[in-house]
């Protein structure tokens, strides 16, 4: 099976780079490598097409948009996914392939651990593990990690038109996963680790907004109550 791989990006001219060397650099190579311009002013699609991935462009602002647009057109039976300031380690496609092809998943995801922070907790992925096995643990399934994820293109066509377009109202990634559980087989793949940019985590406005949205997703679908609460 042929593995595509969907880089969503908005501005990301200065990180994109060592994104795309880590795919170039796999064990496997995937068979193309689709970088979706979300309106980037700066040069981004430059630099992606000096790595040689196909760019394509997206006009609607949002990351549900792009991942769609890169989803909608991989040409491969397997769609994997990774953001712009995302590094995969060597042999992250030749896992991706067991995971689905040899080991009958449908979707596969892993966690991650951010570099640019403290030296105690930048090479850690705990945190990431024990917030989906957490949610495993309450809802018997998994939700996703956008940012290191594939699934099979059977799967992708199955949700695509149910997905919240929404990223105010949802997180996107949570959202897709959600959706899987009635059609698709998830794995939490833990040795499928990615190092990714510190910025989602450096601020206290970060953590708030994401874990209003996580409740927001939760929410929209009915799977917690908060009758007290307006989100």
């Amino acid at each position: 099976m042929k593995i595509s791989v969907v880089v969503p990006a908005y501005n990301e001219e200065k990180l994109i780079g060592k994104c795309l060397e880590s795919l170039q650099n796999q064990t496997e190579k995937p068979f193309e490598i689709i970088v979706v311009d979300n309106n980037s002013i700066d040069k981004t699609a430059a630099v992606a097409k000096k790595f040689g991935a196909r760019v394509i462009e997206e006009k609607e602002q949002g990351i549900s948009f792009a991942r769609n647009a890169g989803f909608n057109v991989a040409k491969s039976d397997i769609i994997a996914r990774i953001d712009a300031d995302t590094i995969a380690p060597v042999d992250w496609i030749e896992k991706i392939r067991k995971d689905i092809e040899v080991d009958g998943y449908d979707v596969v995801f892993g966690p991650a651990y951010y570099i640019n922070l403290p030296k105690q907790i930048q090479v850690s992925h705990i945190p990431s593990v024990i917030f989906f096995e957490t949610i495993n643990a309450l809802w018997k399934n998994h939700m996703l990690l956008g940012l290191n994820m594939a699934l099979t293109r059977t799967a992708w066509r199955k949700v695509r038109k149910d997905v919240c377009m929404d990223n105010k109202l949802v997180h996107e990634d949570l959202d897709i996963g959600i959706h899987l559980w009635k059609y698709a087989k998830i794995k939490f793949d833990k040795s499928l680790r990615v190092k990714s940019s510190s910025r989602r985590v450096k601020s206290m406005y970060w953590d708030i907004e994401y874990t209003h949205r996580l409740f927001k997703t939760l929410k929209s679908h009915d799977l917690i109550h908060l009758p007290h609460f307006h989100i």
